[in-house]
């Protein structure tokens, strides 16, 4: 959810649609370019009394982790005069809504690369976290923390968000300040291959959330679903979020998802480093210089790219796509989720096997997919077997995949190797939340205090 920290309506005023055509296109790279970006989020909490972390106070707060963190090179973002964010090598720490601490990787050419990097980032997180007595937990969702109790961070564009998420679902503030998620970021070498990775990652989203459902608690018990945090996005802005059912259409491409973005409501505009509230307003009236908030002001590309950060779909186009199907969970699986999506559209023949496996699935079958992948997982049922099949089908495809692009590391070892875990979670049925429900109701003695220390980095 993070956004870019520049002034705002930089650059040259957009002429026409065929502007922010150009803009998504610019996105294509050839296959050498091609590169890996992972994002993920955490929960920051007191180790003692497991509360949040609010911004600043006396205690341990986000605000100390930020400056501490500077320690290793990281370079402050300031906001109205707070540390908001920190970057370094093309790569950045940001905070959600809640407090949530996400790093933003840097793009990066190998999966042992980035493995590399967030094992490198929760080192220095832990060591600053240890010194302020703070922890930071991996999970999909807050497990004890109610709305209220969850503080909201210093940053201007979150204030506008909160209070319209209030007109457009039940469950939008939840997923801001309540959630946390592991996403990836991949290349596209033309329209046609965009489209077709889009196809298939979209398709596909509901076998991600089984696997990675990591959310069965919520207000320090039980609730139904095995991804509280996949359920959340059901009825979160709906003009904005979901599965795109377009982007299955003949002839999909650039214009297409232009044009759905063009008719999702706008949140904000920025200039000079100040969130004007646009929320509700059109960018199609913006372009004709007819925005309520900026009357006669034309918007610019920079303009075009914060609106496409306000957009939330389970694949988000840029100029790049986003896998964003994801629970948060332990380091593992923070390297698996780019090895899965990686294995499955980097390399064309794992990308015909996918889309041949999804191809013929309806509207509906994909709609049903979604919602019943949040509440059972591995065990949704779907044309007469269950997800698990499904998953075991595409954990092998993006194996032979990986395995194909023939990237190895020091030991001479596949990047496959990092997808032993989902191997080991669709092999067993049961997804991390069927696990840790399992503790809930067995050692834990239907406690959630426990995983404060089962699910900490």
């Amino acid at each position: 959810m993070s956004g870019t920290y520049t002034a705002g309506g930089e650059g040259a005023p957009i002429q026409s649609k065929a502007d922010l055509i150009a803009a998504l296109a610019k996105g294509e790279k050839p296959r050498e370019a091609w590169r890996i970006g992972t994002e993920h989020e955490k929960f920051g909490f007191t180790l003692e009394g497991h509360r949040p972390l609010p911004y600043d106070g006396d205690g341990p707060s986000v605000k100390k982790m930020l400056e501490g963190l500077t320690r290793f090179g990281w370079e402050p973002i300031f906001e109205n005069g707070l540390v908001i964010a920190l970057k370094r090598d093309g790569g950045s720490i940001t905070l959600e809504p809640g407090g949530q601490f996400e790093l933003s990787g840097a793009p990066l050419e190998t999966l042992h690369q980035t493995c590399a990097e967030v094992n490198l980032h929760l080192r220095e997180v832990r060591t600053v976290a240890d010194e302020i007595g703070a922890g930071f937990l991996g999970l999909g969702f807050s497990p004890k923390w109610s709305l209220e109790e969850t503080p909201m961070m210093p940053k201007a564009r979150y204030e506008i968000m909160r209070d319209y998420m209030a007109r457009v679902g039940t469950l939008g503030r939840q997923m801001m300040f309540r959630s946390c998620t592991v996403q990836t970021n991949l290349d596209f070498s033309s329209e046609a291959d965009m489209a077709k990775k889009f196809r298939v990652s979209l398709a596909l989203q509901p076998v991600a959330t089984a696997l990675f459902a990591n959310s069965p608690f919520k207000d320090g018990g039980v609730h139904g679903w095995r991804s509280y945090r996949a359920h959340v996005w059901t009825d979160t802005d709906a003009a904005r979020t979901g599965q795109l059912p377009f982007v299955f259409e003949e002839g999909f491409g650039y214009e297409h998802y232009v044009d759905w973005a063009l008719d999702a409501p706008m949140y904000f505009v920025k200039r000079k480093g100040r969130f004007i509230n646009a929320a509700g307003q059109s960018f199609r009236d913006f372009l004709k210089g007819e925005l309520p908030a900026l009357p006669g002001v034309i918007p610019t590309v920079e303009d075009w790219e914060d609106h496409l950060s306000t957009l939330f779909p389970e694949v988000r186009l840029k100029t790049f796509l986003e896998q964003r199907g994801a629970d948060g969970g332990p380091w593992k699986r923070l390297c698996a989720l780019p090895a899965l999506w990686v294995g499955l559209l980097y390399d064309d023949a794992a990308l015909d096997a996918a889309w041949d496996l999804v191809k013929d699935w309806t509207p509906e079958e994909r709609a049903a997919l979604r919602k019943d992948t949040a509440k059972r997982a591995l065990q949704a049922e779907f044309r007469g077997g269950k997800v698990q099949d499904i998953a075991l089908k595409v954990l092998d495809i993006a194996r032979e995949g990986l395995k194909r692009r023939g990237r190895l590391n020091a030991h001479g070892e596949h990047e496959a190797l990092f997808l032993d875990d989902l191997f080991d979670i669709a092999r067993s049925g049961k997804s991390p939340a069927d696990v840790l429900l399992e503790r809930y109701y067995g050692e834990w003695n239907e406690s959630v205090e426990p995983v404060f220390e089962a699910c900490a980095y």
